[in-house]
């Protein structure tokens, strides 16, 4: 029975050493208030988006709630109203998965507000499946959404600069790569539907965002909009909410242990959105808010270069 309280003990002084120095991690300190402010927020009704919206919305920031789901943006609408005191939190439609949609939320949000200081690209999803337009979910909601969101509303940003945009990546992109020959010929990053595809498929969408980031920030050289990306560290949301029945079965309680909660996984965000002194950082990437290097391919700007070219190409931009 001692062996068994000692190991458990242990155990338990392991977990309190690991809680404290690597899964809670960093808190932003900036004390900026956003009064006057308008920010975007999108898959903003659940998980660290919603808990970013919320922190905006206590610093006095106009917030739109930028979502697909009409009935669950509507509930954390009210609950973000009524934890902040604001009234300033409305919901505006977005599925990322229709370049439609993304057009049709840009030009009613250009019609109907006036500002525009910060677009955070939140939403993300690891599962299977196709857009309205044929491509792979993954590779469309995670990065050519995005991307096509952004550049519709790069114009306003500028005009109302300083301004910021935001890009949720993860350590992931590490593992990724784009495979322009399979782009152009599957309409995605990988060849198939099976789980490791999956897996895979988020890996390249996470570097398409780093790379985004980059050739972003190049552009917007000389302006007063800069540009940034970040791991917010490993989450326990709702983010897996497409995977099989099993694997969720399997990853809650272990998410549940070891994974930070929405609040926590926010920070990083809200450093990257609200940190004053980091313009000279634009096009770079944090994590546990501090500036982090990416992998070899996530710094390739030729690489960043084709990929917004492509994009432009494939959301009829161009």
């Amino acid at each position: 029975m001692s062996v068994l309280l000692s190991i458990l003990a242990v155990g338990i002084a392991l977990y309190l050493i690991l809680y404290y120095n690597v899964i809670r991690g960093s808190r932003c300190t900036s004390s900026v208030t956003l009064k006057g402010k308008t920010a975007i927020v999108t898959g903003s009704n659940t998980g660290i988006g919603k808990a970013t919206a919320l922190d905006l919305a206590k610093r006095g920031a106009r917030v739109i709630l930028a979502c697909r789901c009409k009935q669950k943006a509507e509930a954390a609408v009210y609950d973000i109203r009524r934890e902040s005191g604001s009234n300033e939190v409305v919901f505006m439609h977005l599925d990322l998965g229709s370049l439609k949609s993304v057009r049709s939320f840009a030009e009613t949000f250009l019609k109907t507000e006036r500002r525009l200081d910060l677009l955070i690209n939140n939403a993300g999803m690891l599962g299977p499946g196709y857009t309205e337009d044929g491509f792979g979910m993954v590779f469309g909601v995670n990065h050519l959404g995005h991307f096509l969101l952004t550049c519709l509303l790069l114009d306003r940003l500028k005009e109302c600069g300083p301004s910021r945009v935001v890009n949720v990546s993860a350590l992931l992109h590490r593992l990724g790569s784009v495979d322009f020959a399979l782009l152009g010929t599957h309409k995605d990053l990988v060849s198939g539907q099976s789980t490791w595809h999956n897996f895979r498929a988020y890996c390249h969408s996470k570097l398409c965002n780093v790379l985004f980031t980059r050739e972003l920030a190049n552009r917007l050289e000389g302006t007063s909009v800069t540009t940034y990306s970040l791991h917010p560290g490993v989450i326990h949301t709702e983010f897996g909410r497409n995977l099989k029945l099993w694997q969720r079965l399997f990853l809650e309680p272990i998410s549940k242990l070891f994974f930070m909660d929405a609040e926590r996984g926010a920070q990083t965000t809200l450093h990257c959105a609200l940190q004053e002194g980091i313009e000279p950082l634009s096009g770079r990437y944090f994590s546990s808010c501090a500036l982090q290097e990416v992998g070899a391919k996530g710094r390739d700007d030729a690489l960043a270069r084709k990929l917004w070219e492509v994009s432009e190409r494939l959301s009829n931009l161009s």
